[in-house]
């Protein structure tokens, strides 16, 4: 989707502007790399178990590398009968009319989600007359996209759902919460769903987890990519994996795990980030 001019003040307001930069530029996920660690996870202590000992993502790399803010208030909520908390009872659907100024039409709505293409294409393109509130009908479809694909995505990977309405009616006190946390939370959970049952499609922020990769593990990250600026993530945004050989792909980068040492854990990076952000400060 299009960043616009005029809903880039709305996305500075909630925290989500840097994710929202990441938009345009979102790499492509490597499947055999993100398999071959998540192997490794081990839900009891949240935690990749690796030959040197355990290592995992931080809110220090949400910060850094998604640029979200980790700080404020929890991102909470009934995911199932989440209609019943809504202020007032109103009915979920009566809510998203009055948020967005129409319903999607039956064929685009499923339960309580709606189809990705039907937000995509309705508000595609602002108009260049556009009032204020229809800028703020736009970036409440362009927040609710974004959370529901980047941020915390599902096995649908397609659907956008209804349950972020309670926090994109008020965009002006969507900045008091910790996106961040939600955010490492659901990663979390995703990769453990993996590791308990018998799932095999992962869902989840992964080029979160990929960006972390490449960062903290230099053996691993491909050549060529040296520029960068904030968010971290940003580094990797031409990436493209092959697409092919993946099953050797895998067996080679569970090698490459195998004889990792604590000498090939790279803190370096974020380190000298933080410090050219402070001397911009001073």
């Amino acid at each position: 989707m299009p960043l616009h001019d005029r809903i880039i003040p709305y996305l500075e307001r909630v925290g989500l502007y840097h994710l929202a930069r990441l938009n345009s530029e979102w790499f492509w996920l490597d499947e055999p790399l993100v398999s071959a660690f998540v192997e490794r996870w081990r839900p009891e202590t949240h935690t990749f178990h690796l030959p040197f000992g355990e290592c995992t993502v931080t809110l220090q790399d949400v910060a850094f590398q998604l640029g979200l803010p980790v700080d404020g208030e929890a991102v909470s909520g009934c995911l199932g009968e989440f209609e019943t908390y809504m202020e007032g009872g109103r009915p979920a659907w009566e809510w998203f009319e009055d948020l967005f100024g129409e319903r999607p039409p039956p064929n685009k709505v499923k339960q309580m989600t709606v189809h990705f293409t039907w937000f995509r294409d309705r508000f595609r393109v602002l108009p260049v007359d556009a009032s204020e509130e229809t800028v703020r009908i736009y970036t409440r479809a362009y927040i609710m996209m974004m959370l529901s694909t980047q941020l915390f995505g599902d096995k649908s990977a397609n659907r956008v759902h209804i349950r972020w309405l309670p926090f994109v009616a008020n965009l002006d006190d969507m900045g008091r919460y910790s996106w961040g946390s939600a955010a490492l939370a659901w990663l979390y959970r995703c990769m453990c769903r993996v590791a308990n049952r018998n799932v095999t499609n992962l869902t989840g922020p992964l080029q979160l987890l990929q960006s972390w990769i490449f960062w903290r593990f230099p053996s691993l990250r491909p050549e060529g990519f040296e520029a960068f600026s904030f968010p971290l993530a940003s580094r990797w945004s031409a990436y493209l994996p092959p697409n092919d050989g993946k099953e050797q792909r895998v067996i080679r980068y569970r090698l490459a795990l195998d004889r990792l040492t604590a000498c090939d854990v790279s803190f370096i990076a974020v380190r000298v980030f933080i410090f050219a952000s402070l001397s911009k400060c001073d």
